[in-house]
């Protein structure tokens, strides 16, 4: 059984906040709930918790917050990275369309991290999101050994995801299909990295990035692709088109002697001004076109894709 839920701020719908609609939901019902969210910017701390939900916007939504890791807790002491997000997602089975997450603690230089959305669930999708924040913009799952989670599979469609230093960050297995990745131009030698994958050791996928652009105004060869956050992170660039922000090493092992054998990054068939496959790094991989199917949503994700659709 199917329901349908509408949340604006003008009081003609059923709910005036997102999470007093979420609140409503039934621990144990049955059925999909679409929350149809009109236009307007939701200041709101969320918690989407429940499990099979379609978060719908209609028109420009935004759900934003400001904390930030360096921010005093309750108890007086910083409330880290995990607690500066703006929204968390945690129930399983959840598609959001059309939905700008944002976390406005402003510059990183200033705030340090600050997440836009942290997301601990499986079969979790995104079509034409936006997720705009700088440090740790997009955190999805914590490392394992740090606490019992998930981290399952999240995936990103026609998204925009916006920020400085690893601000794709975390555990799960995400596949990210004709996204625009966007690094802030922080104005410095290093502007930053895009991704800090910590994926678990029994994982034989971390992110994969199909088809997407890599885009920034900051100066050339100031960019990482990516740096390992846990010794098996798992990072792969396919038909990707990258500007000339990106560094020509392409990747930063974070100072740590294992990367070169407990490390996957790899690239196939870059494009761009950023592009540079005779010059990465030693102990990444340049791929062949056979190696690419162990890279497919299929290979990714299993058999069932309609999650994804």
């Amino acid at each position: 059984m199917k329901r349908t839920l509408t949340i604006n701020h003008a009081g003609t719908g059923d709910f005036a906040l997102l999470q007093a609609a979420i609140d409503s939901i039934p621990e144990n019902g049955s059925g999909e709930t679409v929350l149809v969210i009109e236009a307007g910017v939701y200041r709101e701390k969320l918690c989407i918790n429940k499990p099979n939900l379609r978060l719908c916007g209609k028109g420009e939504v935004r759900l934003v917050y400001d904390d930030y890791a360096l921010k005093p807790g309750a108890g007086g002491s910083p409330m880290g990275t995990f607690a500066s997000a703006s929204t968390y997602i945690t129930g399983d089975n959840i598609r959001a369309e059309n939905i700008i997450f944002e976390n406005r603690a402003g510059k990183s230089s200033e705030a340090g991290q600050a997440v836009a959305l942290y997301v601990d669930a499986d079969k979790v999708s995104f079509v034409d999101c936006s997720f705009l924040g700088a440090q740790d913009t997009l955190y999805l799952g914590r490392p394992k050994e740090e606490t019992r989670n998930s981290s399952g599979r999240n995936y990103f469609e026609r998204c925009r995801i916006a920020g400085d230093i690893d601000f794709i960050f975390g555990s799960a297995t995400a596949y990210f299909e004709e996204c625009a990745i966007i690094s802030l131009n922080q104005g410095r030698e290093i502007n930053g990295y895009i991704t800090a994958a910590a994926t678990p050791a029994d994982k034989e996928t971390g992110f994969v990035f199909h088809r997407c652009r890599l885009l920034s105004d900051a100066a050339a060869d100031s960019v990482y692709l990516g740096r390992p956050w846990r010794d098996y992170a798992r990072t792969v660039f396919l038909d990707c088109w990258m500007g000339g922000h990106i560094r020509r090493e392409g990747w930063h092992d974070w100072d740590k002697s294992s990367a070169g054998t407990t490390v996957f990054y790899g690239e196939y068939g870059s494009a761009g001004p950023g592009a540079h496959p005779e010059a990465r790094a030693a102990w990444t991989r340049l791929l062949k076109q056979a190696d690419t199917a162990g890279f497919t949503l299929e290979a990714c994700f299993g058999a069932d894709l309609s999650w994804t659709l």
